[in-house]
């Protein structure tokens, strides 16, 4: 089993990873030099997710619900502007641990409208519709603006993508990083810092490129995987990363096989399923949330080898299993970090061409 998530060795194996984003932070304490970017001009609109959202001045206290939406707006300097956040899977990335100390965690997983109005945002980010939208379980975009509100959702969870059917949705299309970029742009000229953005964007794309280049040496060559999220009961079906999903982007870029062909975001498969298309190597999703029974990885991990079924799987009797963050099986800013750690553990495992 490979584990780039123990507390013991976790920074040491991603020293590689974080090192850049920890240089992002000399790049923006650099802007001076650099040439200054066109201020937003004022009012703005921007299209978001099916509305058009006005802003007459950059926001100045803002309520962040998804663990994803908050680290984008660490990276971009604006923790000073965040009253509250909500919907935590695991710890923030290390270099913004001091800062978000300092802010209010309203809830660990959904927090209700009342507790989010309460913090007196002008504007609501949120990482996912499922919270913030047509069907929000904190609230309808509606009835934030209705109380002179707004709201802003992150693109990677609307575009080509629906979210009316229950569940995490269906993607129609292929995640990819642009979707991220995109959001970094958008909030960068809603809080008229684009010096920032561009220099987030870069950043993470040079990050991108280099994940691109470490995999040259590790692909999977149509080797069957399986991206195991959760299960609501450890026997039960498991939430499993669907074909046009982050993982599925991560699976692209190491020529890599997603045993789901469904367009559902994370679709409930049963084991036998999933036993028949026999996959080679398991990624198991390692969270500090406990929600679901199956949140433990090292309860999945007991499952796998323990169950009939199960313990039969190619993946299970060779203990090819990686551990894999959770936040980089969502479509994030750690969805790279994703691509290098399955690249680094193909390798351990030998099975690179």
């Amino acid at each position: 089993m490979i584990d780039f998530d123990r507390p013991a060795g976790r920074f040491v194996a991603f020293s590689r990873i974080l090192a850049p984003i920890s240089a992002a932070a000399v790049v923006l304490g650099s802007l001076c030099t650099l040439a200054a970017a066109a201020p937003t001009r004022y009012p703005l609109e921007i299209s978001n997710c099916g509305q058009t959202v006005s802003f007459d001045k950059p926001p100045q206290r803002i309520v962040s619900i998804g663990q994803g939406m908050t680290e984008v707006l660490f990276s971009l300097g604006l923790a000073g502007k965040i009253g509250g956040t909500a919907v935590w899977v695991g710890p923030v990335l290390k270099e913004y641990e001091a800062q978000n100390r300092k802010i209010k965690r309203l809830a660990d997983n959904d927090p209700s409208f009342e507790s989010v109005v309460g913090e007196a945002p002008d504007l609501v980010a949120a990482e996912f519709e499922w919270h913030v939208g047509a069907q929000g379980s904190v609230g309808k975009r509606e009835q934030f603006s209705g109380l002179g509100i707004n709201t802003y959702v992150s693109p990677a969870d609307c575009v080509a993508k629906v979210n009316t059917d229950g569940g995490d949705g269906r993607r129609k299309e292929l995640f990819t990083m642009d979707l991220i970029y995109q959001e970094i742009r958008e909030l960068s000229q809603i809080f008229d810092i684009k010096d920032r953005g561009d220099a987030l964007i870069a950043d993470l794309k040079k990050r991108e490129s280099d994940a691109a280049a470490l995999v040259l040496g590790a692909r999977l060559s149509d080797i069957p995987v399986v991206f195991w999220f959760s299960s609501k009961e450890v026997e039960g079906d498991a939430f499993i990363a669907g074909k046009n999903s982050a993982p599925a982007y991560i699976l692209k870029a190491l020529g890599a096989r997603n045993v789901v062909t469904t367009e559902e975001e994370w679709p409930l498969i049963g084991w036998e399923t999933i036993a028949a298309a026999n996959p080679s190597v398991i990624v198991i999703a390692t969270m500090d949330r406990r929600r679901y029974a199956a949140d433990d990885p090292a309860v999945k991990i007991d499952f796998l080898e323990k169950d009939p079924v199960t313990s039969q799987l190619d993946a299970v009797r060779n203990k090819r299993f990686i551990q894999m963050d959770a936040q980089s099986m969502n479509p994030t800013i750690r969805t790279i970090d994703g691509i290098e750690t399955l690249a680094q553990g193909i390798k351990a495992f030998g099975l690179s061409q």
